[in-house]
């Protein structure tokens, strides 16, 4: 299997509402692809998916989410320190909860973290130790 990550597929409560959310952040859904069930964003290189929880839960063949800490987070890696306090602060007037402020982290970094409207954590880093490519990409070896 080749070394790749092409979707990640958040459960959510409300489709449209979670669509919303993220379009108030300033992102684009793809018009082709999505519908009202299922809406995906283009991530430069991989997709954010939102289907519904039950349906997902469904498609997955696994027992329905409690809303407790999935273990998982997601992350928005940007170029410079003071980004990550602009970054959150979007991202809370678009609706979501600040979970942490930003602030010096113990290796070596400045971060936060912030909920989506389903709960879904989000860590907005500046990371010293690697870069973005001019497309937004993190470049991890150089």
């Amino acid at each position: 299997m080749e070394q790749r990550l092409s979707v990640v597929t958040l459960g959510v409560s409300d489709a449209a509402e979670s669509t919303a959310f993220y379009k108030r952040l300033g992102w684009h859904p793809s018009r082709k692809a999505s519908n009202d069930r299922i809406t995906f964003f283009p991530m430069g290189g991989a997709v954010l998916a939102l289907y519904g929880r039950d349906e997902l839960a469904e498609d997955v063949m696994v027992p329905q989410w409690n809303g407790g800490f999935g273990g998982v987070t997601l992350a928005y890696n940007v170029q410079r320190r003071e980004d990550v306090e602009t970054a959150l602060a979007e991202a809370e007037k678009a609706g979501a909860r600040i979970l942490k402020s930003a602030q010096d982290v113990f290796w070596g970094g400045y971060s936060g973290y912030f909920a989506d409207p389903d709960g879904y954590p989000w860590e907005v880093a500046w990371n010293p130790y690697s870069t973005l490519d001019k497309d937004g990409r993190l470049q991890l070896d150089g």
